[in-house]
C-alpha cells in the first residue's frame, strides 16, 4: 500500500472545497452532533449551577422544616450544636392597601437571615430581615396591591410599611411552588398579625450553616434518628431543589435520547450519502485500480474524504452547539438556574463530537469495504451488472462500532435501562426495516405481473437488480416514524396539560377558616354571592411514620428509598377527618364507619397509595400529629377524583381519631355550581341551593374584599391564577420537549432526501433507456409516482407502529404522564409525511426528464 500521505494527497485532489457528493453526511453529522453539544452543555451547566449554589438556594447546609408548631427546647439545642441557625416561618396569607387584596406567600426570617448569599433590594442596597414596622415585597405583590416603598399594607391584622421591592432573593428556588408572590417580614410579625393561632396552617423552617466541607448528611442522619416522631422534614445542600433536579435529571436524559435518535436516523443517510458519493466515483476507483493501487490504498483515500467531511461535520456541530445554548438557557432562566453567556463544557462537547465520529464510522463502513472488494472490470460494468453486497467486511468495525456507541452512552448516563431499551430498540428497528425491504422486494419478484405497462415497471423497479428498495424502505421508515412520535407525543403533552391541569373548579380555596366560626363564613359568602356552593372541610398536617400489619409494621425512616408511587410518605402531608366519604371519592375496598363513631380509630386511604406500599384492609398507619403520634387501622380504600381540584386527601380519618388535634377549616368556594364529581357526597359540607347562577353582587372583588374583612387571619387563593400558572409551567415544559425532539426530525428530513437523491442518480439509466424506447416525461413521472406510492403505502402502517411505540415509551416511562395521543391528528401528519415525500421523489424526478440520452449514455 501507499503511504498515508500518498492517499492524502489524492485524496485532498479529489475532495471538492464545498463537499459535493458529501453534503447529506455534512448535513446529518451537524444536526446530531449539534444538538448532542447543546444538551450535554445545558444539562451540565445547570447540574454544576445546582451543585455550586446548593447552599446558596437552600440557605444553609441543612434545613429542617415543620408543620404547625416551631422546634422543641431539645430540637433547637440539637441544631445549635450543628452549626448557626436561622429560623424562621412559612404561611399563606392575604395582604391589603386600601381597597385592594392579594393572596401572598409570607416569608418570616430572623435577624441571622440569610446565612448563605446575598438579598438585594431594587434600590440597590443589599440587606437581611426587615427592620420592625417594615416588610420587603417582591415586585408581583407590589404591582397587585398597587403600592409602593413607604406605601402601607395590612397583613392579618398588622399594618407595615413598604420598606423595598425584592431583586434577588437567594434561596427563592429553594422555596419550591408558591401561590402568591412573595412578601418578606420580621420572625414576630405572623404571631403579632394573629396567624399562629393554634390549627394554623404555617411552616416554621430552620437553616443550619456548619460550612462547605461539612457533613451535611451526617447532621441529618442525626437528626432523623434522635427525633424519629418529629415530623421534620430534612434537606441537604445536596438536595437543594429535588424537583428541579429531578425534571433536569430526566430532562436531560430525554434530551440525550432525542440526540441519540437525531445521529441514529442521521446514520442512515450518511450510509446513503456515502454510497452515493462512491457511486459517483465508481468510475475513478476503477481508474486507480487499473493504475495500480491496492484495495487499501482505495480504502485509505476515501476514508480520509469522508473523515474530513466527518470532522467537519462534527466541529461545526459543536460550535452550534455552543452557540445556541445561552438562548435555550434564556428561555429555561425562569424555571431553573442557568448562568449567562457562553458555557464551554470540554467533556459534553467530546462526548458529542465522539458519539458522531462512531456513528459515521458505524453507518459508513459498508460502502468504504465494498468499493476497495472489487476488480476494476467489476467496477466499470456495475452500471449494468450491480455489484453484490457482502457484509462479512464490515461486521468487524459495525460491530466495534455499535459497543462503543453502546458503552458510551450507558456509561454517561443515570437511566441506564431507557437507554438500554432505546438502544435495543434501535438496533432492532433497523434489522425489522432491512427485514422489511427484503420482503418488499421479494414479494415484488413472486407478485402477478399486472397488465398495466407503467403499473409493471414500477413493480419491477421494487425487485429488480440494483433496486434501491432496501435504502428507501429503512430511510423513509425512520423518516416517517419521526413524524409520527412527534405528533403523537405532541398530542399527548396537550391532552395531559388539558387533564392534569382541571377544567372545573372551585373559584377559591381559603385556608385557616377558625372552627368555630364555620357558619358565620358560609353567611358571608352567601351574603356577597347568594348562589355560591361552599364546602367546608377540617384541615390538619401529619407525616406518615409507619404502616403494615400490627406486628410487622414498618417504619419510615428506616426506608433507604420511597418509590415514586408512594409520595404521600415524603414529609407531611394533608389530613382530615369526616363522618361521611367526602365528595368526589367512592369506596373501593371495605366499608366506610357510621356517623358519631366511637370505636377503635380508623383511617380511608387512597388505593393507588396502598397499592403501593402493599397495604391492606386491617393493616395500621401510624402518624405524627404535632409530634404526637397517633395509630389507627386501615377500614377502607377510596378512589379519589383528582381531576376536580377539590379537597382531596389521601388519607381521612374517623372523627374521633383526630379531631381534639387542635386545627382549623379550609374552605372552597364555587360561584357557578361545579358538574357533579361523582362519588358519595358530603364531608362536613355547608352549600346554598343552586338555581341557575347569577354573578356575585359586586364581583369576585367584592367577595375577595369582605372575606378579607371579616376573617383577616385566614387566606384566600383564586384558583384562576393558580390554574394559568400550572398550564404556563406546563406548556413550558412540552415546548421543550418538542423543540428537542424537532431535531430529530429535521434529520429525518435530510435522510429523506438524502434517500431520494441516491436512489435518482440510479435511476439516470434506467429513465435514459426508457426515453429511448419511447417513454414520455409524462409517463416517467407516473412510473415515478406508482413506484413511491407503493412504498408509501406499505411503510406507512409501519411508521405508524413504530412511532407510536416510540412515544408512548417517551410519553409514559420516561415522563410518567398518561398515553392520550390524537389520533385525528397522527395520522393527519403522517398523510403529511407521505405527501412530502412524494413530493420530494417528483422534484427529485424533473432533473432526470432534462438528462439528454446521447450524454448520459457517454458518462455510464
Amino acid at each position: 500500500m501507499s503511504p498515508w500521505r500518498t492517499a492524502w494527497t489524492i485524496a485532498r485532489r479529489d475532495l471538492s472545497a464545498r463537499f459535493k457528493g458529501l453534503r447529506l453526511l455534512l448535513v446529518c453529522l451537524f444536526l446530531g452532533v449539534g444538538a448532542l453539544a447543546a444538551i450535554g452543555t445545558l444539562t451540565g451547566a445547570i447540574e454544576r449551577e445546582l451543585a455550586s449554589r446548593g447552599r446558596t438556594i437552600l440557605g444553609g447546609d441543612v434545613e429542617v422544616a415543620v408543620w404547625q408548631r416551631p422546634a422543641s427546647a431539645s430540637e433547637s439545642a440539637a441544631f445549635a450544636k450543628g452549626g448557626k441557625v436561622s429560623g424562621g416561618m412559612r404561611l399563606q396569607a392575604m395582604a391589603r392597601a386600601g381597597d385592594l387584596a392579594a393572596p401572598i406567600e409570607l416569608k418570616a426570617v430572623d435577624a441571622a437571615w440569610p446565612l448563605v448569599g446575598q438579598f438585594k433590594l431594587k434600590d440597590g442596597r443589599t440587606t437581611g430581615a426587615p427592620p420592625a414596622g417594615s416588610a420587603w415585597l417582591a415586585e408581583g405583590a407590589a404591582e397587585r396591591l398597587g403600592v409602593k416603598p413607604g406605601d402601607s399594607v395590612t397583613i392579618g391584622s398588622l399594618t407595615l410599611r413598604v420598606g423595598g421591592i425584592i431583586a434577588d432573593e437567594p434561596d427563592r428556588l429553594g422555596e419550591g411552588f408558591t401561590l402568591g408572590p412573595v412578601v418578606i417580614v420580621a420572625a414576630d410579625v405572623p404571631a403579632r398579625a394573629g396567624l399562629t393561632a393554634p390549627g394554623a396552617m404555617y411552616r416554621t423552617k430552620y437553616r443550619i450553616a456548619m460550612g462547605p466541607s461539612s457533613d451535611a448528611q451526617g447532621l441529618a442522619d442525626r437528626l432523623k434518628r434522635q427525633f424519629p416522631s418529629s415530623g421534620f422534614e430534612l434537606r441537604t445542600r445536596d438536595n437543594a431543589s429535588p424537583g428541579a433536579e429531578r425534571f433536569v435529571s430526566r430532562m436531560g436524559d430525554f434530551l440525550v435520547l432525542v440526540g441519540l435518535a437525531a445521529l441514529a436516523i442521521a446514520g442512515i443517510g450518511i450510509g446513503g450519502g456515502v454510497a452515493s458519493y462512491l457511486e459517483a466515483r465508481r468510475g475513478s476507483v476503477a481508474t486507480l485500480k487499473v493504475l495500480g493501487a491496492t484495495s487499501g490504498d482505495v480504502a485509505r483515500i476515501y476514508l480520509l474524504q469522508v473523515g474530513v467531511a466527518a470532522l467537519v461535520g462534527s466541529g461545526l456541530g459543536l460550535i452550534a452547539g455552543v452557540l445556541v445554548t445561552p438562548l435555550l438557557g434564556a428561555a429555561l432562566g425562569s424555571l431553573l438556574p442557568v448562568s449567562p453567556g457562553l458555557v464551554f463544557d470540554p467533556g459534553a462537547l467530546a462526548k458529542a463530537a465522539l458519539y458522531g465520529l462512531l456513528i459515521a464510522l458505524v453507518f459508513a463502513a459498508p460502502p468504504l469495504l465494498s468499493a476497495r472488494r472489487f476488480p476494476a472490470m467489476a467496477l466499470l460494468r456495475a452500471r449494468v451488472s450491480p455489484l453484490k453486497q457482502n457484509w462479512r467486511d464490515a461486521v468487524l468495525p459495525v460491530g466495534l462500532g455499535m459497543v462503543a456507541i453502546a458503552a458510551l452512552a450507558l456509561l454517561t448516563t443515570k437511566a441506564k435501562l431507557v437507554t438500554a431499551w432505546f438502544l435495543g430498540g434501535s438496533l432492532v428497528l433497523l434489522l425489522l426495516l432491512g427485514a422489511l425491504g427484503w420482503l418488499i422486494r421479494t414479494l415484488a419478484a413472486k407478485l402477478p405481473r399486472p397488465k398495466a405497462p407503467l403499473l409493471r415497471i414500477a413493480l419491477a423497479n421494487l425487485h429488480r437488480p440494483g433496486a434501491q428498495t432496501g435504502a428507501l424502505v429503512t430511510a423513509l421508515g425512520f423518516g416517517l416514524a419521526a413524524f409520527v412520535t412527534l405528533a403523537a407525543i405532541q398530542t399527548s403533552l396537550d391532552a395531559n396539560i388539558m387533564a392534569r391541569v382541571p377544567q372545573r373548579a372551585p373559584d377559591y380555596f381559603v385556608l385557616d377558616v377558625p372552627k368555630a366560626r364555620g357558619a358565620e363564613f358560609v353567611a358571608a359568602v352567601t351574603k356577597v354571592a347568594p348562589t355560591a356552593k361552599v364546602r367546608l372541610v377540617p384541615a390538619l398536617r401529619g407525616a406518615i411514620l409507619a404502616y403494615g400489619p400490627q406486628n410487622a409494621m414498618i417504619r419510615v425512616a428506616d426506608l433507604k428509598e420511597i418509590p415514586e408511587e408512594a409520595w404521600p410518605l415524603r414529609g407531611e402531608r394533608g389530613l382530615t377527618y369526616s363522618d361521611d366519604v367526602p365528595e368526589g371519592n367512592a369506596v373501593t375496598s371495605g366499608k366506610w364507619w357510621p356517623h358519631d363513631y366511637t370505636g377503635e380509630p380508623l383511617v380511608s386511604i387512597d388505593e393507588k397509595l396502598a397499592a403501593a406500599l402493599n397495604l391492606k384492609l386491617g393493616d395500621q398507619l401510624t402518624i405524627g400529629l404535632l409530634g404526637v403520634e397517633r395509630t389507627a387501622r386501615i377500614a377502607s380504600l377510596r378512589r379519589i377524583d383528582w381531576d376536580s381540584l377539590g379537597f382531596n386527601y389521601v388519607l381521612v380519618f374517623s372523627p374521633n381519631a383526630i379531631e381534639d388535634a387542635p386545627h382549623n377549616l379550609a374552605a372552597t368556594i364555587s360561584l357557578t355550581p361545579l358538574p357533579p364529581a361523582g362519588g358519595a357526597g358530603g364531608g362536613s359540607v355547608a352549600a346554598a341551593k343552586n338555581p341557575p347562577p347569577t354573578p356575585p353582587a359586586g364581583g369576585k372583588g367584592e367577595l375577595l374584599r369582605s372575606l378579607v374583612r371579616a376573617f383577616p387571619a385566614s387566606s384566600v387563593i383564586e384558583v384562576g391564577g393558580v390554574l394559568t400558572q400550572a398550564r404556563d409551567l406546563l406548556r413550558q415544559v412540552s415546548l421543550a420537549i418538542l423543540a428537542a425532539a424537532s431535531v430529530a426530525v429535521l434529520a429525518g428530513i435530510a435522510v429523506l432526501l438524502g434517500a431520494i437523491a441516491a436512489a435518482r442518480a440510479a435511476r439516470v439509466y434506467d429513465n435514459v433507456i426508457l426515453r429511448v424506447l419511447g417513454a414520455s416525461r409524462r409517463q416517467l413521472l407516473v412510473l415515478q409516482l406508482a413506484e413511491y406510492a407503493l412504498l408509501a403505502v406499505v411503510l406507512a402502517g409501519v411508521a405508524l407502529a413504530l412511532g407510536s411505540g416510540i412515544a408512548w415509551l417517551v410519553v409514559v416511562k420516561l415522563f410518567a404522564f398518561d398515553w392520550l395521543p390524537d389520533w385525528t391528528e397522527v395520522l393527519g401528519v403522517l398523510g403529511m409525511g407521505l405527501a412530502l415525500v412524494i413530493g420530494f421523489a417528483l422534484a427529485a424526478s424533473l432533473p432526470l426528464l432534462r438528462a439528454k440520452p446521447a450524454q448520459a449514455l457517454r458518462e455510464l
